[in-house]
Order: C-alpha cells, then sequence, then structure tokens
C-alpha cells in the first residue's frame, strides 16, 4: 500500500511532472523506432501499393497511385516511418501508460495491470496484423463498385492515409476491450454496466470508425465497426464470468461466517 499512500501525497503539479516524464520516454521511443521505420518504409510501402497493381493485372484496368505535388513522395515515407516507429515502440508507450497509473493500484491490482499489458501488447500487434492482411480485401471491394471501363487513379497520400489509419485503427480496437476487463478487474465497471452501455458503445465505436476512414466509406467502416462490436460484447462476457466467480466467493464467505 505504500504506493498508494505515495501517489495520494502527489501534488498536481508532481502528477504533471510524472505525465510529462511519461510522456517524453514515450515519444523518444517512438521516434527512434521511426528511424527504423525509415529504413522500412519502402518495403513497408511497395506491400502497401501491391492491392491497387493488382487491380490493373488482375481486372485489365488502369490503376496507380500518383504523386501530385513535390514533396509528396517525402511525406508519405515519413508518415509510414512514424506509424511503423509508433507499431514498433508499442511496448515502450503502453508501459508507460500501465507505469503511471500503477503507483495508484494495491498489491493486487497491479497484479491486473500487469496482465493488461501482457494482453494489450500482442493485441495491438495481432490487431495491426489484421488490418494489413484484411486491407488488400478492403481495397478489392470499394474499388469493384467502379464502373468497369473506369481507371482507378489515386494520389499517395490519400491512399496512404486510407491504408495506415485502418491498420493502425484496427490495432488500437483490438487494445481497448483490455482496458474494459482491467476496470473490471480492479472493482472500477461492473459487467452489467458494461452490458447496459451497449448502446453508447456502438455509438461511440461508430463515431471512432468513421475517424479512422474516410467519411464517404461506409463499407470499410462497418468492417471495422463488426469486429471491435464482437470484441466490446466479449469483454463484458469475461467481465460477467469474472463478477460472477466474484459474488460466489462472497456468498460462500457469508456462509462460512453465518
Amino acid at each position: 500500500m505504500a504506493g498508494s499512500t505515495d501517489q495520494a501525497r502527489m501534488t498536481l503539479a508532481e502528477h504533471l511532472v510524472e505525465l510529462r516524464k511519461r510522456l517524453v520516454i514515450s515519444v523518444i521511443a517512438t521516434l527512434v523506432a521511426g528511424v527504423v521505420g525509415w529504413f522500412l518504409a519502402d518495403l513497408v510501402w511497395a506491400a502497401l501499393s501491391e492491392p491497387v497493381l493488382e487491380i490493373a493485372q488482375e481486372r485489365n484496368r488502369d490503376a496507380e497511385i500518383n504523386y501530385t505535388t513535390v514533396s509528396e513522395a517525402f511525406d508519405t515515407k515519413i508518415a509510414i516511418a512514424l506509424t511503423l516507429g509508433i507499431v514498433i515502440a508499442s511496448p515502450v508507450w503502453l508501459y508507460q501508460i500501465w507505469a503511471y497509473f500503477v503507483p495508484a493500484l494495491v498489491r493486487q491490482e497491479r497484479r491486473y495491470a500487469i496482465g493488461f499489458l501482457a494482453a494489450a501488447i500482442p493485441l495491438f500487434a495481432a490487431g495491426a496484423t489484421t488490418g494489413w492482411f484484411v486491407l488488400p480485401n478492403i481495397v478489392t471491394l470499394l474499388t469493384s463498385f467502379a464502373p468497369e471501363q473506369s481507371a482507378t487513379l489515386l494520389t499517395a497520400k490519400v491512399y496512404l492515409d486510407f491504408a495506415l489509419k485502418l491498420v493502425v485503427a484496427i490495432g488500437v480496437g483490438f487494445v481497448l476491450p483490455v482496458f474494459l476487463v482491467l476496470l473490471n478487474a480492479v472493482g472500477v465497471l461492473p459487467a452489467a454496466s458494461i452490458l447496459r452501455g451497449w448502446r453508447v458503445a456502438v455509438v461511440l465505436i461508430a463515431l471512432f470508425t468513421a475517424i479512422a476512414t474516410p467519411a464517404a466509406d461506409v463499407v470499410s467502416m462497418v468492417i471495422l465497426a463488426i469486429p471491435m462490436v464482437g470484441l466490446y460484447f466479449l469483454a463484458a462476457g469475461i467481465a460477467w464470468l469474472r463478477d460472477r466467480r466474484h459474488a460466489k466467493k462472497q456468498a460462500r464467505l457469508a456462509d462460512g461466517m453465518a
């Protein structure tokens, strides 16, 4: 409980200093990882561009990615490098989130926080990987609505924004339910509240997917929202099972004391 006492005694200024420290570490780790991402950017861009090139090969239709400004090629590489930096440095900044809140947790709750970290890192990686693999299918699906005689001419900036938002957003979406389970595990959010809030959750997920994908891209929004809604209800189910076990344990203790 010493950690909890120390945290309680921290002033607002000390909390802000601690927050700044965690943010600085996260930013530095992301930038360092972004340097690695710079050298991988060409390979990643080639892989991201492949679905567009396949349209030209498989459908015998003009399809290409164009650079419309002098600096767009450079901007594209920077954006890819920074995104790779965020993904590569995810263990660091996820740990910083955990480390900032750990002092306020008791010993048992810290075990739950460690469990959060252990689950969040692979889930973020799994979500980003899932986004990577579904991207070609989404590109193929969305471009299939164009007339057969038309050409698919995409600007590099718009296409990259679409692809990276999709990949990173799915990664983030996979992590969010872990926060719900963690809040339930520490007794802050009961399963009943999670289930009662499902309508609000669906609306928030819809807003999130609208931000993560182009505004007019309704199909991508739906494709992204479905697994996120599923993960929300999965988190609610896990929380419900935990609350049920906890209630049975409390009932046994009450019977034993009677």
